[in-house]
């Protein structure tokens, strides 16, 4: 079902909100419209991603009127270090508007993955623009199958036992967890965003998982986040190492 824009706005009065059938990429707009000087605020949304953006270059499948795929412009007084951070805070505003809207319990694994059942429901993709961060949320919501590539790693809300659900509201309560989370970032610093990632993800403590890294492959015990946001491990070889990117995984 195409996303109703009228009841969107209905529900977020004030928002500027860019909605399209289709688009290559929300991220692609979002950082136009941010070297334009938008609001912050901005949401651009689209039914269909010909060329969705994940992290690290990788794409993002983006089933037509399956998902939610929304970047949204935010102007922080926060410069480009605080993105690990930032990226922290969209998780948690993700994954509180997943269990508002379900009742579902997602958890959070480092950096910017939401999963159910262990499998991934959603991506958050953050980067600097034009004094501003474009802040990419894709959510799997009514996806039924996932191509091969990805089955065994993706599902979406309806798999995971939702039923059905609005992406309307869906969107509302992501935007206000969003703005919910800035507040707390800019008004309580980092240490309150990594103490609040840290409870609401198994992943950062006491976890046996595995890093791809370029140069070789870390596995060991989740211990923690360091203050900038960044995951740390303290290796097999008794080597604490922190991970600055790298998909992170289950052992």
């Amino acid at each position: 079902m195409p996303f109703d824009l009228a009841a969107a706005r209905q529900e977020l009065p004030g928002r500027r909100i860019e909605w399209f059938q289709t688009t290559d990429s929300t991220m692609t707009v979002a950082s136009r419209l941010a070297r334009e000087g938008c609001p912050s605020g901005t949401v651009v949304g689209a039914d269909q991603q010909t060329a969705g953006i994940g992290r690290q270059g990788h794409s993002w499948h983006s089933e037509p009127e399956a998902g939610l795929y929304v970047s949204i412009v935010l102007r922080l007084a926060l410069g480009p270090n605080a993105l690990p951070v930032m990226m922290l805070a969209l998780g948690l505003a993700a994954r509180q508007a997943i269990a508002d809207v379900t009742g579902l319990s997602p958890d959070l694994r480092w950096p910017n993955d939401v999963l159910l059942d262990g499998k991934k429901c959603a991506g958050i993709l953050a980067q600097f623009e034009a004094g501003a961060v474009i802040a990419g949320i894709g959510i799997n919501v009514s996806h039924s199958s996932f191509p091969s590539g990805i089955a065994e790693l993706a599902t979406s809300l309806k798999l995971a036992g939702a039923g059905q659900v609005s992406r309307e509201l869906l969107l509302a309560a992501l935007l206000r967890g969003i703005d919910e989370s800035c507040r707390i970032l800019s008004g309580e610093g980092a240490s309150k965003i990594l103490a609040m990632f840290e409870q609401a993800s198994s992943y950062t403590r006491g976890r046996r998982v595995q890093v791809d890294l370029t140069e070789r492959v870390v596995r060991g015990l989740t211990c923690g986040l360091n203050a900038d946001g960044f995951l740390m491990i303290d290796e097999d070889s008794g080597r604490r190492t922190t991970i600055l990117a790298g998909g992170v995984r289950p052992e």
